[in-house]
Formats: structure tokens, C-alpha cells, sequence
């Protein structure tokens, strides 16, 4: 296991070529800088350059007075969505009610269509002007808008416009399990910060701001899995803490959007050197439409646009079409209107149901799914529960520096009786009688 080179290129190759055959091992710890540099008769800046580039490459991580070592690959975790083909009745996709999902082939009826060709704007001008008001008054000023292929796109590219491998980013803990994915697979490291009823606390994003996070992800509504939303306190608790870091990429993922029940509470401070504010419509109109709007500073705009330019990576005009009509239709604002009603009356179904059968659920809640905190594992849980012919999602992938225990429990289809039917069945699935 010799590394070998003389230049800074050289050493880099060396290694990563042994990472890449399995000669060096996740953890395996490399020299220091002083005796590579004296074994390769180079100098230390040399050897220097190489293991800034392995961390940026996501290769190596530097562990402080620890030294630098192999990171470990990361592996695909968990996912949002069904299993195909289970038996078991799914409160565990996190998907919407699709009975509440517009027909987009009646919408779009309704409306012509022009091709586009390279060199057209990327951003359709009557969707821009839908978002423009949709957005204007919930974030900064004179904001530019970016569209990507939904809200996990949008916080990829946000992160990867600014951060390098090996940055911290401040996430809510417990965190959505998409955020963790994407940053773990970026070689970011998530930063968890607690949340409460109130949403995300702010002396936890002050500790991690402090131990140098670069960027933060917020949810101000229906935080997946806890379903909490910020309040107004919070949130101007929140733009306090911020405005000292004024460094710092805010990301405010509003997902839920139109759907919510809670009022929007902006956590980004006025004069925020980089932000940004992502609205997907997933959830309002079907997670096929893969589509986000992206308001966010000058700067931060253009970033985006340098990979979202015609000939690249612009998002479909199909798909602006069908969400400029979805948008401009008054039947399908009536039905998100009924969709927000409708999810809401069943989480206080779900969350009444479980109360007569002494589980308390996490409240306030907003979104499509309950959160139910544990004191230890929810495997059994989730185990005696499909043995019973549901499907419920485990708490633990939701924990960022350690497992969440709790059950997150998706409401969106399920109706009232087998509401009661499944609470008894969980009270019975943990052992309470």
C-alpha cells in the first residue's frame, strides 16, 4: 500500500486508484502532510493540495487534529414512495391522495401548445408571473426565479452552486430523508438541529452556525416526518439568528405550500447575501409533475441558470404548461382548497383516534403524515404492525447524527374506521394492552 508521485496531481491518483480497487478501506487513515512530503522527498504544500482535493472529490475527510482518512461511500438510504406489490395497507409512502391530484389531460385541454426550441427562455412568461405572485411578500424583495425538477433538485443545485465536499450544512433533526440522501451523497456533512412545536430551535442553529455550517435547510411548514410548522416567534427568533451569518445559504423548502394549513412565517433575513425559497407542486398537483419554483437572490439565480440553460438542463415547457394551467384554473384551485380541508380533517381523525387509545401523536401537525416519538426502537413496532397488515415507516432513517425513534404515519388515504382499527392495532403493536 505505497502511495507514490511528485506532484500534487500524482499523489491524488495514487490514492484514489487504491480507494477504487479496495487496496485502502473506508477509515483507513493517511500519512500526515510532514511525513508524506519527507517519504516522497516533495514539498508539504504539494502533498497539501492533494488531500484538499480528495476531500473535495469526496474521497477523504479531514478529522481535524484526527488527520485525514478514507471517508466511508455512501449507500442509497431510505426512500419516499410505495413498495410495489405489498399487501399491506401503505401508511408509510408519504405520498399524497391521488383522488386529489387534478387530471391534467382535462386541464390542459383547455390550452394550446407551442414547441419550443433552443435558445427560448427557460422559464415559460405566464408560469413566471403566476409564481411572481404566488411568492412576492413571503421572502426578500426583488427576487429572480429558477424553475428545477422538484424540491430535492432545487436544494442539490442550491448546495452544490456554493458548498464544496466536506462542508456542514444545519438540518432539522429529526430531517426529511431526501435532505439526508442528497447531502451524504454530495460528501456534505448534516449538522442535525432539534425541532419542537415551534419548529426549528434557534440556539441549536446558533451552536451549529458556530461550528461552521455553511448552509441550513428549514422547513416553515409540515416538517417531514414531525409535521410541525414555525411560528411567527420562531421564525423571526430564526432571521435573528441568521442575520449574523449573513455568509451562510439559507434554503427555505416550503413543500406543503398551498396545502397547509399553518401560515407561512419567513425565516430568511432582509438583507441575506445568498437565499433562497423553494415551492415544489408536488404535493398539490402529483409528484410526476417534477417541478419547483426557486426564488432566490441575484447571485444565487444566476448560479442556478448556469446549469439550468437551454441546450442542458431546463425544465420541460410540457410540464410549465401543465403547471401554468393547473395554476390559472379555478376548478383546480377549488379542489386543492377541498385537498387542504379534506388532509387536515384526517389528521384530526388519526390523531383523535390514537388518543382514545392512549397514543399521543406529535401536535400541532400539519402535512400528510403523524409522527408518533418513541422511547427506543421502532422495529417491533413496525414488525407487529405488518403482521397485523400494515405499513408504517420506522423513525430511525429520519435521525441525522443519531436514529429518530418514532413511527411516521401517513394519513392521506386512510378513512375513518380503519382509522379506529388501526389505532387499536398500534396500541396492541406496543405492548400497551
Amino acid at each position: 500500500m505505497e502511495i507514490i508521485g511528485k506532484t500534487s496531481a500524482e499523489i491524488f491518483d495514487s490514492i484514489r486508484i487504491q480507494v477504487q480497487t479496495g487496496t485502502m478501506s473506508p477509515g483507513h487513515e493517511l500519512p500526515t502532510v510532514r511525513d508524506l512530503a519527507v517519504t516522497l522527498g516533495v514539498n508539504r504544500n504539494t502533498v497539501s493540495m492533494a488531500y484538499k482535493r480528495l476531500v473535495g472529490a469526496g474521497i477523504a475527510v479531514t478529522q481535524g487534529r484526527l488527520g485525514t482518512v478514507i471517508r466511508e461511500q455512501p449507500v442509497l438510504g431510505e426512500q419516499e414512495g410505495i413498495i410495489p406489490g405489498s399487501p399491506l395497507e401503505d401508511l408509510a409512502g408519504g405520498n399524497p391522495n391521488p383522488g386529489w391530484l387534478p387530471d391534467i389531460g382535462a386541464v390542459l385541454s383547455h390550452q394550446s401548445y407551442r414547441p419550443r426550441l433552443y435558445g427560448e427562455a427557460t422559464v415559460d412568461a405566464a408560469l413566471k408571473a403566476a409564481a411572481q405572485r404566488w411568492l412576492s411578500g413571503d421572502c426578500p424583495e426583488n427576487f429572480q426565479l429558477n424553475l428545477t425538477n422538484g424540491a430535492v433538485d432545487a436544494v442539490e443545485r442550491l448546495l452544490s452552486a456554493y458548498l464544496t465536499a466536506g462542508d456542514k450544512v444545519a438540518v432539522e433533526d429529526p430531517c426529511f430523508v431526501s435532505s439526508i440522501n442528497t447531502l451524504r451523497f454530495s460528501g456534505l456533512q448534516p449538522v442535525g438541529v432539534v425541532v419542537d412545536a415551534e419548529g426549528m430551535c434557534p440556539d441549536g442553529l446558533e451552536q451549529a452556525l458556530m461550528q461552521g455550517a455553511q448552509a441550513v435547510i428549514v422547513t416553515p411548514r409540515a416538517h417531514n416526518p414531525t409535521g410541525y410548522s414555525l411560528s411567527r416567534e420562531r421564525a423571526a427568533q430564526l432571521r435573528e439568528v441568521l442575520f449574523r451569518y449573513p455568509h451562510v445559504l439559507v434554503i427555505a423548502d416550503d413543500h406543503f405550500s398551498q396545502l397547509s394549513v399553518a401560515d407561512y412565517h419567513d425565516v430568511i433575513p432582509p438583507d441575506a447575501g445568498r437565499w433562497a425559497l423553494i415551492r415544489s407542486v408536488s404535493k398539490m398537483f402529483g409528484p410526476d409533475l417534477r417541478l419547483a419554483f426557486v426564488a432566490s437572490d441575484e447571485q444565487t439565480a444566476q448560479r442556478l441558470r448556469l446549469r439550468l440553460a437551454p441546450g442542458t438542463n431546463w425544465v420541460s415547457h410540457l410540464l410549465q404548461d401543465a403547471v401554468s394551467a393547473c395554476l390559472s384554473s379555478s376548478d383546480v384551485s377549488a379542489q386543492t382548497a377541498r385537498a387542504r380541508e379534506d388532509y387536515d380533517r384526517r389528521r384530526r381523525v388519526m390523531t383523535a383516534a390514537l388518543a382514545e387509545q392512549g397514543i399521543t401523536v406529535a401536535t400541532p401537525a400539519d402535512g400528510l403524515n403523524l409522527w408518533l416519538p418513541l422511547p427506543g426502537s421502532s422495529q417491533s413496532a413496525v414488525l407487529a404492525l405488518a403482521q397485523r397488515g400494515w405499513l408504517v415507516r420506522g423513525g430511525e432513517p429520519f435521525g441525522v447524527q443519531t436514529p429518530a425513534h418514532g413511527l411516521r404515519i401517513t394519513i392521506s388515504t386512510i378513512d375513518d374506521d380503519d382509522a379506529q382499527t388501526f389505532a387499536r392495532d398500534l396500541r396492541h403493536a406496543l405492548g400497551r394492552g
